[in-house]
């Protein structure tokens, strides 16, 4: 767990920060353009808490920790939802006294678990922000996630594995469009030519390969075979906004093709239809899902009028302008 700035023994001030499927509670470490002094979410009049998701590798329990046998949990560790994620972090922030938040953020499974916050949890949150984000995971994403898991099982070791896992997983981040921009057709920039020598890469395998390395080097292959299944089992359409709820900003990201955004949209759409103060945003990037860690820039000026009455309610500084 994470705290930066000061918060108020009333909460009112109290930002909590859901981290996606591969971050952590370091915030400032992952989305430093938004989170931060003068930020979107403005440290000098926010605090920001934020957990380690149950099942991660970064210091909740999860499949690598010790279990009641005095072994690691391993394959034994249960299936978790992201309701059961959401319950943890309400125990845990519970004991330090963090009950009331001023808004729930977070994106893709950030975004799932800032919804999941508002349906089990609605008096304690006053305002959630989903980006990236809808009630359900829809069947490519579930589809994916299973072949990304398949190559963790599969693989000759688990570095191997993961590393193959999260290369099925950045091209379900990234778009056609940037990837012809950045890419196209280029050699690998380390050298070689693949149209001479077929085999050398491509700029666009050697991205792949690199991803790859730096993740096996940091992910648990158990801890992403429990977070993916995490985000595949969320569907929360069934659930009602309970009374009072919280007010709702969904983002959609123009090309976003593993969260579409209409279905961001048709969310925002049927939480307003139930009572809910829930407006749709859109990013328009070409970075695909991942524009909400790439462009935090845009981002922040989509939403900046959005959250102005807080810090407006806070009387601290002014939301800078982007």
């Amino acid at each position: 767990m994470s705290v930066y700035g000061s918060p108020r023994p009333d909460g009112a001030n109290l930002a909590l920060v859901c981290h996606a499927l591969t971050g952590s509670s370091r915030v400032l470490d992952w989305w430093g353009g938004l989170a931060g002094p003068g930020k979107l979410l403005d440290t000098n009049a926010l605090a920001i808490v934020c957990v380690n998701a149950l099942g991660s590798c970064y210091g909740s329990t999860g499949p690598g920790s010790i279990g009641p046998d005095d072994a690691p949990y391993a394959d034994a560790f249960p299936v978790v939802g992201v309701a059961d994620m959401v319950r943890a972090e309400r125990e845990a922030l519970a004991r330090l006294g963090f009950t009331r938040f001023a808004a729930v953020v977070g994106g893709s499974l950030g975004g799932m678990r800032a919804i999941a916050w508002a349906l089990e949890a609605p008096a304690q949150v006053d305002r959630v922000v989903a980006i990236g984000a809808y009630d359900h995971f829809a069947a490519m994403g579930i589809a994916l996630n299973a072949v990304a898991r398949e190559a963790i099982r599969v693989a000759r070791s688990p570095a191997e594995g993961i590393a193959l896992a999260r290369k099925i997983a950045m091209l379900t981040y990234k778009s056609e469009a940037l990837f012809a921009e950045r890419h196209a057709r280029k050699a690998d920039r380390t050298g070689g030519d693949p149209t001479k020598n077929p085999s050398d890469r491509y700029d666009v395998e050697g991205y792949l390969d690199y991803q790859g390395a730096i993740f096996a080097a940091r992910m648990e292959p158990a801890s992403y075979l429990a977070l993916t299944r995490a985000m595949d089992l969320f569907d929360v359409r069934d659930l009602p906004l309970a009374v009072p709820h919280p007010q709702f900003s969904f983002v959609g990201i123009s090309s976003d093709w593993l969260f579409l955004p209409q279905y961001v949209r048709a969310t925002a759409e049927r939480f307003a239809r139930e009572g809910a103060d829930s407006r749709y945003f859109e990013l328009l990037s070409n970075h695909g899902h991942d524009a909400f860690l790439a462009e935090p820039e845009r981002l922040q000026a989509l939403l900046a009028e959005r959250l102005a009455p807080l810090y407006a309610s806070l009387r601290g500084p002014a939301v800078a302008k982007p």
